[in-house]
């Protein structure tokens, strides 16, 4: 398991690189209001929501002692029923920041990373939406600069370079593939690691051809499972 350490400087890593691959794309006011490839969201909104995606750490708190702390695949359990509020939320932002989005970001993404540092020495802190460990808290984080770092390639191809680092989609890749790996107890490890997170993130239709390309069989004997039964994961 990647420890709390190595996820931080991951995390970090891959927020200096996603805010330093928008600020060369010099995005207009007619890119960012450009519908994205989130459904329903512009880039702006889109962008916005990277800010708001590192908040989520930034008001992390420390819990009393002895608190059981939710699983990462409990704590991401709860995103699918809150889409209509995130939507809410990342819009309130984006018309806050609007103005200079990527000022706005920043400062959220420096509260969050501050934070962590902050929270030095707590197993277990309180989250938005439950408690959870800390390197769980900085696993997910990560998540939602992966997954909407790839949303934003997708929505912008004109613009040159890559936003993610590698060692921040394998690290993401795998923290799904444990999720999965959990439920079922198959024996199975990552080929693929973008093509598996858009499939586990529902950015990909379901596609059991696009599954054997995205993830392989531990064991040469073995086979990729069905996984449509639990997929997206996000």
């Amino acid at each position: 398991m990647t420890d709390l350490a190595t996820a931080e400087g991951i995390l970090r890593t891959q927020w200096d690189s996603l805010v330093e691959w928008l600020e060369d794309a010099d995005l207009d006011d007619d890119a960012y209001a450009t519908a994205s490839q989130v459904d329903g969201w512009t880039i702006g909104e889109l962008v916005s929501h990277l800010g708001r995606a590192m908040d989520a750490l930034a008001v992390a708190d420390t819990v009393p002692a002895g608190t059981v702390p939710l699983s990462l695949a409990e704590y991401l359990g709860t995103y699918p029923g809150r889409a209509d509020e995130i939507t809410a939320v990342t819009r309130e932002l984006d018309g806050e920041i609007r103005a200079d989005r990527l000022a706005g970001i920043r400062a959220k993404g420096d509260r969050a990373l501050a934070q962590v540092d902050a929270l030095a020495g707590n197993e277990i802190v309180q989250a938005r939406r439950g408690p959870i460990s800390l390197r769980d808290m900085v696993i997910s984080r990560l998540l939602e600069l992966v997954v909407h770092g790839d949303d934003l390639a997708r929505s912008l191809p004109y613009i040159a370079g890559d936003p993610l680092n590698r060692e921040a989609v394998d690290l993401a890749a795998d923290e799904l593939l444990k999720i999965v790996v959990a439920r079922g107890g198959w024996h199975i490890e990552v080929e693929d690691p973008r093509l598996w997170i858009r499939l586990a993130a529902g950015r990909r239709p379901y596609d059991v051809d696009d599954l054997a390309r995205a993830l392989r069989p531990t064991f040469t004997a073995g086979g990729v499972p069905d996984l449509g039964r639990l997929l997206p994961l996000l």
